[in-house]
């Protein structure tokens, strides 16, 4: 059997224990929205299962910023074992809680607490690791987005069948699981070099802040994304479960999904092949692809090119995301990258939720297919916009 050369330099011993520590990590993440809505909704309701998803959401929008900071002072591997160390314990604890009765209420609140946290502790790392364990960022980015892709598949229907046939409590044991492995991968790869220079943590908190700002093209995308975020991704998925399940049954709104899955498979693997002078560039253009996926809801199309329109939209989104994860891990210099990385999903998550708590009050004003045909034209909107900013268009690759 002939391997492909760089296939064979990307899959280094660094490198492949980093993908398996996110491979895993990534499929626990999947599991617990479904595990959660089916195992805390059965006990305390649509209201608890909200009050779980809001006290993990707010600490981590509170605290990424120093989780950068933390990242770059300590090093994110340390930052990102000792996260899934405490989700471990987290989520072990309401396992355990679900096997010898119902978990009280203030104990998955704390449980989720500390687990938003943890992952605020742990996303800035995310980035910062990709060009420490490999020498080609882009292929690494786009074989991480394979793996996202088939554990956003494949995690909450093992969680579905998980709860129905074992109850709640191994769910939660499983992702505890996930995490240790997690953190077993990262602790066996080899501790890198992090620079020490005498700072405090506001001085840090600046110093990010200024690397990210006098960087225009990197602001100017996360303000275009803000309102791609508060108006397509956020109305997204609540009001295109509630249309295709209306319409064409519950089974349609999976197939729907798992050829979104699909598409973001094809989409990372012509990101591992395509490499433009100007990724930014190529990866608007890529993205135009996206509008397929609220219009095919919107326009209510039959199963089979509402299909098409999610597979459509999903390679455009996994080519895009790989053009800019590549993009800020090669032109954001690495002492400062955790902390630059830490500003840019603060900016991009505070769009997606203040899009999904608007999402209910305003359809109930507007309705939801006018909502996702106004989401269509703002994802062909937002692409020219990214176009349309020359230090965006004419950004070149490292």
């Amino acid at each position: 059997m002939i391997v492909d050369a760089a296939a064979k330099q990307l899959w280094t011993r660094n490198f492949s224990l980093y993908f398996g520590a996110r491979a895993v990590s990534m499929l626990g993440d999947a599991m617990m929205p479904v595990a959660a809505a089916l195992a805390v909704g059965a006990v305390y309701g649509v209201s608890g299962v909200g009050y779980v998803l809001a006290v993990w959401t707010t600490p981590f929008v509170l605290f990424i910023l120093f989780g950068g900071v933390f990242a770059d002072r300590i090093g994110a591997r340390a930052m990102m074992v000792g996260a899934d160390l405490v989700r471990t314990v987290t989520q072990l604890a309401v396992g355990i809680a679900f096997f010898v009765g119902t978990p009280p209420l203030w104990l998955l609140l704390l449980a989720s607490a500390l687990a938003g946290t943890a992952a605020a502790m742990f996303q800035p790392g995310v980035n910062g690791m990709v060009p420490l364990v490999a020498g080609d960022p882009q292929r690494a980015n786009a074989t991480l987005k394979i793996a996202d892709a088939a554990t956003q598949l494949g995690g909450p229907v093992l969680a579905g069948v998980m709860t129905a046939l074992t109850g709640p409590g191994a769910v939660y044991t499983l992702d505890a699981a996930t995490f240790l492995a997690s953190a077993c991968c990262l602790a066996l790869l080899p501790p890198f070099e992090v620079r020490r220079e005498p700072s405090t943590v506001l001085r840090d908190l600046r110093r990010g802040w200024y690397e990210f700002r006098t960087r225009t093209w990197m602001w100017s995308v996360i303000v275009i994304w803000v309102f791609f975020s508060l108006l397509v991704f956020g109305p997204l998925i609540p009001l295109g479960s509630q249309l295709i399940g209306e319409r064409l049954g519950a089974p349609a709104y999976g197939w729907a999904m798992a050829a979104m899955g699909t598409g973001t498979v094809f989409g990372g693997l012509a990101a591992m092949r395509i490499r433009p002078a100007r990724p930014l560039a190529a990866g608007a253009v890529a993205l135009t692809g996206f509008a397929c996926l609220p219009l095919s809801i919107a326009l209510e199309l039959p199963l089979p090119e509402l299909m098409a329109g999610h597979l459509v939209g999903g390679a455009a989104w996994a080519f895009w995301s790989v053009m800019w994860s590549t993009s800020v891990q090669t032109l954001v210099p690495r002492d400062v990258l955790n902390r630059v990385t830490a500003y840019e999903v603060a900016g991009s998550v505070c769009g997606l939720a203040l899009g999904q708590a608007l999402v209910g009050p305003v359809s109930s004003v507007v309705a939801p297919r006018d909502l996702l045909l106004l989401g269509g034209g703002v994802s062909a909107a937002v692409c020219a916009a990214l176009l349309l900013v020359p230090v965006i268009r004419r950004l070149n690759r490292a």
